[in-house]
């Protein structure tokens, strides 16, 4: 069957978000545009690396391309609203790449659904028949920092990391390892 490419080349919105509570959410991204929309699920870890990887790329393309990159997007391009429900995922994430189209000074970022067979690099921000399904959206530089801000607001309002190890605190306890396993007021 031949794979399905969501194209959204002037997205009203492109966010990430959660469902559910710190220590048990599911992390989505959100593509829409002219009433179409497609959510994703993915992992937090990689909502957490597209956000940091968009910053580098930014950078990249105001270095080598003498882009207008702002250092930071306006608190009011920065979405803050919720997911758009109802929530129906189109896939799970595997692949995400990140490219620059000079023509259109537009960030393009692709998201390719988890597939079996290993991602011949070839299909990414490629429109070949074969492959697995993605979204891809075409991002302004001031979109594509817009987002990045809230990704990493997003990624970081979950659980509050173990001053020792960083690991996430649960609000029953946490098992530090850095503490051999106790936790502070038990008896050693």
């Amino acid at each position: 069957m031949a794979r399905v490419i969501h194209l959204f080349r002037q997205p009203e919105r492109f966010i990430a978000g959660t469902v559910g509570q710190p220590g048990d959410r599911s992390f989505y991204l959100q593509a829409s545009e002219n009433g179409r929309t497609v959510s994703v699920l993915l992992e937090k870890q990689q909502v957490s690396v597209l956000a940091e990887r968009l910053g580098a790329l930014l950078e990249e393309v105001q270095r080598r391309f003498g882009a207008e990159v702002p250092p930071d997007a306006p608190d009011d391009l920065v979405d803050t609203e919720p997911l758009e429900v109802p929530l129906e995922e189109e896939f799970r994430v595997g692949t995400m790449g990140l490219g620059w189209d000079a023509e259109a000074s537009a960030v393009v970022v692709e998201l390719l659904a988890v597939t079996e067979e290993e991602i011949d690099e070839s299909v990414v921000l490629d429109d070949t028949e074969e492959g697995p399904d993605a979204v891809r959206v075409f991002l302004t530089p001031v979109q594509a920092r817009a987002f990045a801000q809230r990704a990493e607001r997003v990624v970081g309002a979950g659980r509050k990391p173990c001053p020792l190890c960083n690991e996430p605190l649960d609000a029953e306890g946490h098992v530090c390892p850095r503490q051999n396993g106790y936790r502070r007021g038990e008896p050693s």
